[in-house]
């Protein structure tokens, strides 16, 4: 099957010409309307290999805008120990065909089988490891076998800047219809485990960290 970019970013199908019929005998306006044909999609495949190609060179797909989103939070997140907790999203950094809905449902516009990474910088200010759980659901449903376990650290001490840190992050493939949605999950075994974002520091120089960073990108279409 042959491709064709009918716009600065989409990709639509097209079908091999319908050639004319030839007659019996040799004929001047058939051909030339026989060449026209083949001339028409051939300018349309060449259109298509060159939004694709850097220069004259191979086809690397530099042309083609997939499916994607990421996003982010620069707020603070809490949690009552041991309950289900959404992680929640304020801010789009890219987003084509993929949304963000009501602050946590990140959507996918395209059917297809996308790769969903995040990012999580928490904090601990208990004495003691404290364990936490992340998962996704899928338009509501709990999508099986995706929890993660991990412990994070006891705080260093009681004075301040002395809290534990650590950032947690994994990737998962995810099959999606048109408009459904993923939602990522937390629970910890204690409440002074909590999400964090921190603002631009110094000794040296630092930007902010974002407490939640979530991005879906387009795989494939979904199999036949």
């Amino acid at each position: 099957m042959t491709y064709i970019v009918t716009s600065e970013y989409d990709i639509d199908k097209i079908a091999a010409p319908n050639l004319p019929l030839a007659p019996d005998e040799w004929d001047r306006r058939y051909q030339d309307q026989f060449a026209n044909v083949l001339r028409l999609y051939f300018n349309r495949v060449d259109d298509f290999i060159a939004r694709l190609s850097i220069g004259s060179e191979a086809i690397d797909g530099s042309g083609v805008r997939f499916p994607y989103g990421a996003f982010s939070s620069d707020q603070d997140q809490t949690t009552t120990a041991n309950t289900a907790t959404l992680m929640t999203l304020n801010t789009t950094d890219f987003s084509n065909n993929v949304s963000l809905v009501t602050g946590s449902k990140i959507t996918a516009a395209k059917a297809g089988i996308y790769n969903l990474q995040f990012s999580t910088q928490f904090q601990n200010t208990d004495n003691q490891i404290q364990d936490i759980s992340i998962w996704l659901k899928q338009n509501g449903t709990d999508i099986v076998g995706s929890t993660g376990l991990v412990s994070i650290p006891a705080r260093k001490s009681a004075s301040a800047g002395e809290e534990a840190h650590e950032i947690i992050g994994w990737n998962y493939y995810v099959s999606m219809n048109a408009n459904d949605y993923i939602q990522i999950y937390w629970s910890a075994t204690l409440a002074s485990v909590t999400i964090q974002h921190y603002p631009t520091s110094a000794s040296p120089t630092r930007p902010a960290t974002q407490s939640v960073v979530a991005t879906l990108s387009f795989v494939s279409a979904l199999p036949a």
